[in-house]
């Protein structure tokens, strides 16, 4: 039995939709079982339970008879480790963790995040893999409501390059080791797409696509954190976002592998392939 948190978010419900295509026995744990997309579409393998990260009872309940977990979240330190501990209490073998970049003296909040929640899984004693991703491509579609409304979008990234990947492709690597984990444990991949881009990448191949100019605006960090705080966005996730973009504009997301590939067996997608099957968001 497979457990995949965070089961209604970007890369947990795809991880369920894969699973859920190969018939595998899963749970997908979810705060709010009404939010499960297509949940008539999954198959009788597929076991909706709702939970809380913050409440242990739920957690235990839910890791009872799990041999593997996916575990995705926002990456809260004690919400993460409580699951950690729960599988360890339970008889959990394998925990397969969605991470980024972690760092215990990064000026990047999440990231200190990341590294406390790695560095008490490492303790437990518990099999695990990390799947250590780039930046999502989803996260583009932030830029939408600015690109529909003014024919461009703002960025303090400067000519930073990311190996940017898409979200699904880390839900597939997730699952090819969730089905398999033993081999894997022990082991750290990095994710990302099969090239770099950068945000004026971005605004070439969304021109293209919508038929008209797309403009990067380049502002500076402090500038991008204000704009951010005023489109409603918490102070604190600002913060960080306008940290981790300024390390983008010097060359902290400027890596590539081919581990997607080398999991799954299909190269991971593209900048142009996830436009183009997304541009009624931009249009």
């Amino acid at each position: 039995m497979i457990l995949v948190t965070g089961a209604t978010g970007t890369v947990g419900s795809e991880a369920v939709r894969l699973l859920s295509a190969r018939h595998r026995p899963t749970r997908a744990f979810v705060r709010d079982p009404a939010r499960v997309a297509h949940r008539s579409e999954l198959a009788d393998e597929i076991e909706i339970v709702a939970g809380d990260f913050d409440r242990p009872d739920t957690l235990d309940s839910a890791l009872r008879g799990v041999d593997t977990v996916i575990l995705v979240s926002p990456a809260v330190p004690a919400q993460e480790i409580a699951v950690i501990d729960s599988a360890v209490r339970q008889g959990v073998t394998h925990l397969v963790k969605i991470t980024s970049k972690a760092s215990a003296d990064s000026p990047v909040d999440r990231r200190r995040g990341q590294a406390r929640i790695e560095a008490h899984l490492a303790t437990t004693g518990l099999a695990y893999t990390l799947l250590r991703s780039n930046a999502y491509l989803q996260n583009l579609f932030a830029l939408a409501p600015m690109v529909k409304q003014t024919r461009g979008f703002l960025m303090s990234a400067g000519e930073g390059q990311v190996g940017m990947i898409d979200a699904r492709d880390v839900a597939a690597a997730a699952c090819a080791i969730a089905t398999a984990p033993t081999a894997h444990a022990g082991h750290t991949y990095r994710l990302t797409g099969p090239g770099l881009i950068t945000y004026t990448d971005i605004a070439n191949e969304l021109s293209a696509a919508l038929g008209h100019q797309i403009e990067y605006r380049q502002i500076r960090t402090d500038e991008h954190r204000a704009a951010m705080i005023r489109a409603g966005v918490p102070e604190a996730v600002a913060t960080s976002n306008a940290q981790a973009f300024g390390l983008i504009a010097e060359g902290d997301a400027a890596w590539l592998t081919d581990d997607v590939a080398a999991l799954t067996g299909t190269a991971p997608r593209s900048l142009h392939t996830f436009i183009t099957e997304h541009i009624a968001a931009f249009a």
